[in-house]
């Protein structure tokens, strides 16, 4: 599919096009997961935890783009919901392991559900080589950025 031409008085570089799309699609996740009890930043560390399995603190916070201190704050109230648990990891006494339980991956589903929507509705016009195409452009996006 060809890139339209930028419409004159708007920004249009790539840069710009990503920022909106990420303040637009922050905006509908909270939407759609409020409801369900969950922030958007919950709803990513929850994913890492399934992700990943157990993680650090500090490995969350990294994951998640947060500071240690807000990544802590997530982590009490998560653990106040039941979604995860922490223990002491087996081979280093200081670091905490934390987890997701039972309930945290039943939320997961719930919230899933959610995500999808919003993925559907904003690639709607796409076709699934497009959506793959995308996908594999982004992740190296990603991937080229945090290399250099």
């Amino acid at each position: 599919m060809p890139l339209k031409e930028a419409t004159p008085g708007r920004p249009s570089g790539l840069a710009y096009l990503v920022g909106r799309l990420d303040h637009v699609l922050s905006r509908r996740l909270r939407e759609s997961l409020a409801p369900l009890g969950l922030t958007v930043t919950q709803y990513t560390a929850l994913s890492v935890f399934r992700a990943q399995g157990s993680l650090s603190n500090a490995q969350l916070a990294e994951r998640t783009m947060v500071s240690p201190q807000s990544a802590n704050e997530m982590v009490k109230a998560m653990e106040a919901q039941g979604w995860i648990e922490r223990r002491p990891d087996p081979s280093h006494g200081r670091i905490i392991q934390i987890s997701l339980t039972i309930a945290g991956h039943a939320v997961m589903e719930r919230c899933d559900a959610e995500v999808v929507k919003v993925e559907a509705l904003m690639f709607a016009g796409l076709s699934d080589g497009e959506r793959a195409a995308l996908h594999g452009a982004l992740r190296g996006a990603v991937r080229a950025l945090s290399e250099g």
